[in-house]
């Protein structure tokens, strides 16, 4: 909904309507007299102009309130009507960021300082200066950059790390991370099982687009889900043991 646009025709239509109601003395052919005759041919171009922009005009207030398109232009009266319903309609435009901010229904927030420390210590710099997508870019570069440290391995990075890490075939003394618990018990192989999948979705997904895209930046709430996920797999990864195959 262009907001702007419908504001614009509303105050056209106001503006016409002031110009209507200041030109003094009944519309059509000018009964004698110098004054009247001057503002009949005015106020009769005032007139069409209103009855041309009418139906512009409702079907903005039927967007913004039904009750408001209901004015008879042409009736007694209806003119005040119509001016009245524009104004109503201006005031509903001017406070709809206000309703929705104070009047939604409460929702939790998501503070990202609370974000696994990897993400958002490399993530606040950009994100304080509103590069939104080098923030996740970052962010996902100190995850490989822990797991690296963590496994003791330089020679591969983001996707192919996160396989090997994740491996359910590790090779014999590499090594690779599980998440703590009894191997046994159905919830930790079922973490376990999410990991590796989770992880190169997350690279695949989100990194890369991260890296590579180019063009205007990502909006606060894409990027801001995009470093929520990354925080999940931190802490997984933090959580995880290091194992190391015979």
């Amino acid at each position: 909904m262009n907001r702007q646009w419908m504001r614009d025709q509303l105050t056209e239509y106001l503006a016409l309507l002031e110009k209507y109601f200041s030109l003094q003395g009944p519309p059509g052919i000018a009964p004698t007299g110098s004054r009247t005759a001057r503002i009949v041919g005015p106020r009769t171009a005032a007139l069409n102009e209103l009855r041309q922009s009418e139906p512009t005009v409702k079907e903005v207030l039927k967007h913004l309130d039904p009750t408001l398109a209901e004015f008879k232009f042409e009736t007694m009266g209806g003119k005040e009507d119509a001016r009245a319903a524009a104004q109503r309609g201006l005031g509903i435009l001017d406070r709809m960021d206000e309703w929705a901010a104070n009047l939604a229904p409460d929702a939790p927030t998501l503070p990202a300082d609370q974000f696994h420390p990897w993400v958002w210590d490399a993530a606040r710099t950009f994100w304080d200066s509103k590069h939104h997508r080098e923030a996740v870019r970052a962010a996902a570069t100190a995850i490989n950059a822990h797991t690296q440290d963590k496994v003791g391995r330089r020679d591969i990075a983001d996707n192919d790390l996160m396989n090997q890490v994740f491996t359910d075939k590790p090779k014999s003394g590499q090594k690779y991370l599980r998440l703590p618990g009894d191997p046994n018990d159905q919830t930790v192989k079922s973490r376990n099982r999410a990991l590796r999948p989770f992880a190169e979705g997350c690279f695949a997904g989100i990194r890369n687009p991260a890296a590579h895209e180019h063009g205007a930046d990502w909006d606060e709430q894409k990027a801001l889900e995009q470093l929520a996920a990354l925080s999940v797999l931190a802490r997984w990864i933090d959580e995880c043991d290091v194992e190391q195959a015979p």
